[in-house]
Parts: C-alpha cells; structure tokens; sequence
C-alpha cells in the first residue's frame, strides 16, 4: 500500500492512461480524483473503480473540458474540498487534435492543442502548487509523448505542445525541489488504447497510410517491436508518485520500448 493515505488527481481520467494510472493509485491505496468531460461516462467509470475495492469514498469524478481554465481550476479546488488535499497531480489531459502540414495548420488548430495539451497542464500544475508548497510535499506527474522528444509529419502543433510539457517539467522541477516536490514526465510510445482506436484511422489518413500500417511503423521504430501497454505506463507513475521515487525530478522518461532512447 504504498500510497495509503495519499490523494491523487487525474485530468483525463477516466479512459487509457488516466484510467489505467488510476487503477494502480487505487490498488495501492490512494484516494484518486477523475477530471473528463462525459460526466455520465465518468459517473460509470467510478462505479466500476469503487466495485471490490473497500470503500465509496475513495473515487470521485468531476466533470469538465481540460480546455476551460475555470474548470480545470475548479476541479482541483473540488478535489482539496472533498479530500483535504492534494499529493498527487497527474496531468494526463490532452491529444493530438486536427492534423496537418503546417502550411494547413489553421490558428485555431494550433490553439487547441496548446489549450488541451500545455494550458490544461499549466493551469492544474499552478493550482494544485498552492496544497503542495504549503505543505512542502506533492508529486506532479506530467503524461507527455514521444513526440516530445522527437516529431512527425503533420504533428506539428502536437509535437510543439508536447515540448513544451516537458519543458515545464523541466523549469519546474528546478523551482520546488527544495520544498520537497518532485516534477516529471512520462513520454509513452504508441499505446492501443479506446482513443487510438477511435482517432487513429484519421491520424493514419493523414500520415498516408493505412491505421495497421501506422500501428506497424511505431511498432518497427522501438526495440521491442510492439506497442507499449496502459499498465507498463502506470508502473512508472505509480514509481514517481510513491515513496521510491522521491530522488527522480525533472526526468522526462520514455516509455516507448526503445524507440527515443533518451
């Protein structure tokens, strides 16, 4: 149980990496926070979390669009509300939005995905600061890509917001070592997750291909020639927010089976 006692915020919440991060807080005994937009399918999600596992008062759900200050605001307000506080932000809202070349990219496209991938981040990050310095204790766990470290064609604007994730992680870390916050990033490779497979034919399109063909091209780039899992990502938040962890700060850690290598 190494996380008894703590309490965990997810933005996106309530699917893929969000869901699977969350399971893991749970299982190791936090109480863990969800911010997504569909409240009905957030309501499900946290029947089905609460189900086995000892106690109603251990998941919320609180809806929202990670695009919206005053939501994404108000949910870390209303998770400090109902549990006192916040330990653990996990910022994992964001996508990769409308794809182009950047001779298309509209303004509003390149927009959205500083709004939904940096802003959402920055705007929960500053929030959730205000529990944790007081305190002088908290972890920030920011869901970037590998696309932050690397890039694609026609992933311009996603490639650029993934960056600069990861280059808050990087500042911030420096500015609250000391009082006792660790600040990372995660960079996942491809994960087959209810998104991809929903989005991931028009992201395929848009590269010139077909989605199995996209799927084959990730999986060839990394060593270990397959998709990563949810769970080999929750493993790693689930390291950088407990205990073991409190010696990795600033790091933005692929897990991509290889295919960064930095």
């Amino acid at each position: 149980m190494k996380l008894e006692g703590k309490v965990a915020a997810i933005t996106g919440g309530t699917a893929g990496l969000g869901r699977g991060i969350a399971e893991a807080f749970l299982h190791e005994g936090a109480k863990v926070a969800l911010f997504a937009r569909n409240r009905e399918k957030g309501e499900r999600v946290v029947e089905e979390l609460r189900v086995g596992r000892g106690s109603r008062d251990r998941v919320a759900f609180f809806a929202g669009d990670a695009m919206n200050q005053s939501d994404v605001e108000g949910f870390v307000d209303g998770v400090v509300r109902k549990f006192g506080t916040i330990d653990i932000l996990v910022n994992n809202a964001g996508g990769a939005g409308d794809l182009q070349p950047l001779a298309q990219l509209s303004d509003e496209a390149f927009d959205e995905a500083m709004k939904w991938n940096v802003y959402s981040t920055f705007w929960a990050t500053r929030r959730a600061l205000a529990t944790m310095l007081s305190k002088k204790a908290g972890r920030i766990i920011n869901i970037s890509s590998m696309e932050g470290k690397h890039g694609k064609p026609v992933l311009t604007a996603y490639t650029a917001a993934k960056h600069a994730v990861n280059g808050i992680t990087k500042s911030l870390a420096r500015e609250v070592g000391e009082q006792g916050i660790t600040v990372n990033s995660i960079c996942p490779g491809l994960v087959i997750t209810d998104i991809i497979r929903n989005n991931g034919p028009a992201t395929a399109k848009a590269m010139g291909m077909e989605f199995e063909e996209m799927i084959d091209m990730f999986a060839a780039e990394s060593a270990i020639k397959r998709p990563n899992t949810v769970e080999e990502i929750a493993a790693v938040a689930l390291l950088l927010a407990s205990p073991e962890g409190a010696g990795i700060t600033g790091a933005q850690i692929s897990v991509d089976g290889g295919t960064t290598q930095y």
